[in-house]
This record gives structure tokens, C-alpha cells and sequence, in this order.
């Protein structure tokens, strides 16, 4: 396999972390940035490959793609429109270990013609779609790569339910790389629960002061869920904190219970908890526990579901119990991990230490009273969370 296919190909959410200066939407956006100083903080930082504009509408060129070839041995993907067998050859001469092919300006023909002389230089391809039409032919052209760019590249309009739509069509024996739009760590793993392998990150990483700061920041984990939320005051000071999975628990016989999804921002996920039967939720994601346990409120293990499929487990403590074996259990699981029960400021740092969660989960822990958060805990809790 490739180098940039293989470097995509590794457990867990993986990065394409992009150089640009400007881009024909925005305007200047780090117009005098250096690329050997930005693709060492990439590498540095936890990217699985490193895209490089060549194009002048992004004050890119070939030379670009060099000069980051001779900082870095991470692989290296050739950003630009790209038409002819010309263009392929003088960017693997420059480094490249991928060159992408948009669908929107190639026919079938002329693709499939760039995917094999690619693949005769020893080149990966990132065949980008955009809509269903040329996500089925990225299929029907057996490209190894598929990107799903959330950008219209006509009117740079960004639409990501769509982009999620299309990932989770997509074959899973493909690597599918989730492309534009991602400025949150809840976005990032929005992409990986509909499939992706990876996010291709580029604009909200150029703005930053820090741009390794902020790769670092959009791949780590576990993430941070706040439930149990009632009011949208809570709602807001969770997101402010650094929450990224925002909770609504509609079970009659919970404290916490809500009968309704409240504004959750797109830059986070909201999730809706049933137990032992679901309804129709506007949320993200659904938290499904299928029975109702001893306690009569909710088991132990909740299936978390994205469109009906599972993509991870949430583990807990017994209902108003305390398993001291928990964490160990939960440690020894397979999967994608939520561990909650009695999680708070104090023993969270501990728990994420013992398990290696994906996420955290916390409720009641942080309440002045039922279904009423206290704003100062939560800050800590999630503050706790993201610096362990």
C-alpha cells in the first residue's frame, strides 16, 4: 500500500493537515506564512499526512510542495486542479506521495487515465466528490481514496449533514477522507462516526495562533459529554467550558429528564438517551440503553447509535451504585469506549488514566440540584477532562 493510503489506514481518526495561504473564498488567510515552519509544526503535532496547496489561486506553488518534501517524511498530498499525466509526473518529481483528482472538473475517462499512471509512478489519488452522483462514480472507478469535500467548490458553500450523508455511504473498504468545515474536536468525530477514516483540516488550523497547537487539539480524546441537560442556560455555559457531546435524557423516571433537544451549535454534538425504546430525535446521536436495569431507570450498557448503527458503547455505574471493578471492565472492552458513572472534577483525570476512554460522560455529579448544573463544576470537569 502507498505511503499516504497506508499513513490513513491506522486505528482512529487520522489528519490531513493542509498549507494555504489563502483560498479563493476567504482571501488572505496567512499570507506570509513559511511552509517548512507550518509543516514542521504539523508533523510535530499528530498529522497523518500533510496536503500542500501548488496552486496560484491559493498563493501556492510546486515549489511549495518541495520545500515541505525536504522538512518532513510525513506523507505529502499535491493540492490543486489537476488534468493531465504533465502535472502527476512534475509533482512526484517534487515530492508528492498523492495528487488529487476533483470529479467536478474530470470526466471518467480522464480520471480513470490520471488514477493509473498515479498508480504507475507509485502515487496515491484522493478522488474528491462532492455530491451522491460523484460519490457513485468515485465507487464505480475503484478509487482506493475517496474525499468528501462539505465545500461547493461553484459557490464555497459549506453544507456538513450532507458531507456526513455521502461519508456514511461511502464503502468501507475505501479510505474516505471528510473534507472542509471541521473547526471542533465534536466535528471531527461527527466525520468519524459517519465512517471517515480522516478529516482534512486546513483553514481553521491556518487561522490559529498555533496551528500544531490546534491539530493537537482537534484529534485528542477522550472527548467530553455533559448530560442530563434541562435548561439552555446549561446548555450554553457546557459549550463554553470545551463540552463536546451535549446530553437530553427522555426517560420519565429520570430527574434529568427533558422532553426536548434543546440548541445544540453544529460545532457539537447532541445526544438524545432513551431507554428501552427510541422515538424520533432532531439530535446527533442517540444513547440507547435496552433495558431498564434493577433500579427501574436504566441499565448498566447503552448502545450509542448514529442512523440506527451502532458506533460505540457507553458503559456505566449501576443506578445510585458503586462497582468498584468498573473502570477495569471498562478498560478490557473493545470499541469505541464513553465511560460514565460517577464521573466528576475530582476522579475524572483518574479514570481517563485507567481506561483510555473515547469520551466521558458526566452528569449528576455536576448538579446544584436535579437537571440543574452547576456552571463552576462544569468548567472543572471539562477542564479536568481536557488536560488529562
Amino acid at each position: 500500500m502507498p505511503r499516504f493510503a497506508s499513513a490513513l489506514s491506522q486505528p482512529g481518526l487520522g489528519a490531513v493537515a493542509e498549507f494555504k495561504r489563502r483560498s479563493p473564498s476567504m482571501g488572505d488567510i496567512r499570507p506570509a506564512a513559511r511552509v517548512e515552519d507550518v509543516v514542521r509544526l504539523y508533523a510535530a503535532n499528530g498529522a497523518s499526512a500533510i496536503s500542500v496547496l501548488v496552486d496560484e489561486q491559493f498563493a501556492g506553488t510546486v515549489d511549495d510542495l518541495r520545500a515541505a518534501r525536504a522538512v518532513t517524511d510525513v506523507p505529502l498530498l499535491a493540492k490543486g486542479f489537476f488534468s493531465t499525466e504533465e502535472h502527476v509526473r512534475e509533482l512526484k518529481e517534487a515530492g508528492a506521495d498523492a495528487v488529487l483528482l476533483i470529479l467536478r472538473d474530470l470526466d471518467d475517462a480522464a480520471t480513470r487515465r490520471l488514477l493509473d499512471y498515479a498508480h504507475e509512478l507509485g502515487l496515491d489519488a484522493l478522488v474528491e466528490a462532492h455530491d451522491a452522483g460523484e460519490l457513485q462514480r468515485a465507487m464505480a472507478l475503484d478509487a482506493p481514496v475517496i474525499g468528501i469535500n462539505a465545500r461547493d467548490l461553484s459557490t464555497f458553500e459549506i453544507d456538513l449533514r450532507g458531507q456526513l450523508e455521502l461519508v456514511a455511504q461511502a464503502p468501507r473498504d475505501r479510505i474516505v477522507i471528510a473534507e472542509s468545515g471541521v473547526h471542533t474536536r465534536a466535528q471531527g468525530a461527527a466525520a468519524e462516526l459517519a465512517g471517515a477514516d480522516a478529516v482534512l483540516v486546513g483553514t481553521s488550523l491556518m487561522q490559529a495562533a498555533d496551528p500544531g497547537a490546534k491539530l493537537r487539539e482537534l484529534l485528542s480524546r477522550p472527548l467530553v459529554k455533559v448530560c442530563g441537560l434541562t435548561r439552555q442556560e446549561d446548555v450554553d455555559a457546557a459549550i463554553d467550558a470545551g463540552a463536546d457531546l451535549l446530553g437530553f435524557i427522555h426517560v420519565d423516571a429520570s430527574p434529568r429528564r427533558s422532553d426536548v433537544v434543546l440548541d445544540v451549535p453544529e460545532t457539537h454534538i447532541a445526544v438524545s438517551v432513551f431507554v428501552e425504546e427510541t422515538r424520533e430525535t432532531p439530535a446527533d446521536l442517540i444513547q440507547f440503553y435496552p433495558e431498564r436495569g434493577e433500579a427501574g431507570v436504566r441499565g448498566r450498557e447503552a448502545m450509542l447509535l448514529r442512523d440506527g448503527v451502532r458506533v460505540g458503547t457507553l458503559l456505566d455505574q449501576p443506578w445510585q451504585q458503586h462497582d468498584a471493578l468498573h473502570w477495569s471492565r471498562a478498560a478490557a472492552a473493545k470499541g469505541r469506549i464513553v465511560l460514565a458513572g460517577g464521573l466528576g472534577p475530582e476522579n475524572v483525570r483518574d479514570a481517563i488514566a485507567a481506561v483510555s476512554p473515547w469520551a466521558v460522560d458526566a452528569a449528576s455529579s455536576l448538579e446544584s440540584s436535579p437537571g440543574v448544573k452547576d456552571h463552576a463544576r462544569v468548567r472543572a470537569y471539562v477542564e479536568a477532562a481536557r488536560s488529562a
